[in-house]
């Protein structure tokens, strides 16, 4: 696929409501936000499925206000060289207040209590005799002093573990992928698991932030389970997915696990003993959806007119500084000599390199360059279908 944009309108449509402040992005005499279009440039979406959607051959860009990208089909965007986008960070405040709610009211029986007390409105001038005799059937215990077990310190979990030496907690985490800048920010305070095993042994309570894979399905499961101290809490604002289910009903209900706190209520969550189904709130605040809206639309925009890529799940992050000279952009397999192949299509047409990035994920790869010649227009369709014909190239676009 050979897309040139040179002086092109671009269109955007979205499949959910977006944020007007994040769609403000497109307020130029370029962009139009067209929810209308069956062949829009990009996308941005909040939860809406995909997956039964064709893909319009002029597509370019997918990008979710949020972090999952589970409704999005990406392997096949991968496949049609359409760049998928997300908003790591940009909701993690809302869930990490939310995190840090639920572990104050659960430790505090705050749930419980709340929905008995809702039980004597017909009591009339009894309540308050009621409540004062009730009250000690909801006792419960303070967070200070008592250990958290992070697993994942990514954006939201490094925001968990720091406000949680706020509150007098001793913090211990674990994450094996942690990037350099999760660790400048977290604090020195949290001590570092060298294991899952040994922060399981640790933990009063245990929050995990941590993307579903085929590795972490079903990591928190009877096995494990006999390695944490009883009586535990577990709190899952991550994915469903992560908790085996039918072991925790059974770990609830043997007292083995305290609670378990989950944002991903199902028939079978509904039916545990000890459970706290919220209903999917991590990232419902107003300022979360307005940040994920103006990331994701930024994201968005930068590609289009610069072909620079940040925050992508399927392409190589990848910038250049966009000096606005003519910039070739191709998507392709991460193959031998592809660059060389590439440059080597510019030097029938006389044209100078300024400048080039190739980045690389997994089996395929981004190259940018820069142009350093003024580029006659006519000529851009002809090198664009130079590059296409080498094999491997995925897309090619002009800039």
């Amino acid at each position: 696929m050979s897309t040139t944009t040179l002086g092109k309108a671009k269109t955007i449509k979205t499949l959910n409501n977006i944020a007007s402040c994040g769609l403000s992005v497109f307020n130029k005499e370029n962009y139009t936000v067209n929810n209308e279009s069956e062949n829009p440039d990009a996308i941005v979406l909040r939860s809406f499925n995909m997956h039964s959607m064709e893909l319009n051959a002029q597509l370019k860009a997918i990008a979710r206000a949020g972090a999952g990208v589970n409704n999005i089909p990406v392997d096949k965007c991968t496949e049609k060289g359409i760049v998928v986008f997300n908003t790591p960070g940009a909701n993690a405040n809302a869930v990490k207040e939310l995190v840090l709610t639920s572990l104050i009211a659960s430790s505090r029986n705050l749930f419980e209590g709340v929905a008995w007390a809702k039980t004597l409105e017909k009591e009339g001038e009894q309540i308050p005799k009621l409540v004062e005799a009730g009250k000690k059937n909801f006792v419960g215990n303070e967070i200070r002093g008592k250990t958290l077990g992070v697993i994942g310190l990514g954006a939201i979990g490094a925001l968990v573990a720091n406000d949680a030496l706020d509150l007098d907690m001793e913090v211990i985490g674990f994450d094996p992928f942690i990037s350099v800048d999760t660790a400048w920010n977290l604090s020195r305070n949290v001590h570092r698991a060298m294991s899952l095993e040994q922060l399981f042994a640790t933990a009063d309570y245990i929050t995990v932030h941590v993307p579903l894979t085929g590795d972490t399905k079903g990591m928190l499961n009877k096995e494990t389970f006999k390695l944490m101290k009883d009586g535990v809490y577990i709190m899952n604002f991550s994915r469903g997915g992560l908790i085996n289910e039918i072991d925790m009903a059974l770990a609830l209900e043997s007292g083995k696990i305290g609670k378990y706190i989950t944002d991903f209520p199902n028939e079978e969550v509904l039916r545990m003993k000890n459970a706290i189904p919220i209903p999917h709130l991590g990232a419902s605040t107003n300022e979360s959806e307005e940040n994920c809206a103006i990331m994701a639309s930024r994201q968005v925009k930068e590609y289009l007119d610069t072909g620079n890529i940040k925050n992508s799940v399927n392409f190589p992050n990848a910038s250049l500084p966009y000096t606005g000279k003519t910039r070739v952009a191709a998507f392709h397999k991460n193959v031998p000599n592809m660059v060389g192949q590439i440059t080597s299509a510019f030097s029938n047409y006389h044209l100078n390199i300024a400048d080039m990035v190739n980045r690389s994920r997994g089996d395929y790869a981004y190259t940018m360059i820069d142009i350093d010649n003024e580029v006659d227009k006519d000529m851009i369709p002809d090198i664009e279908a130079k590059i296409k014909q080498i094999d491997g190239i995925v897309t090619v676009r002009t800039i």
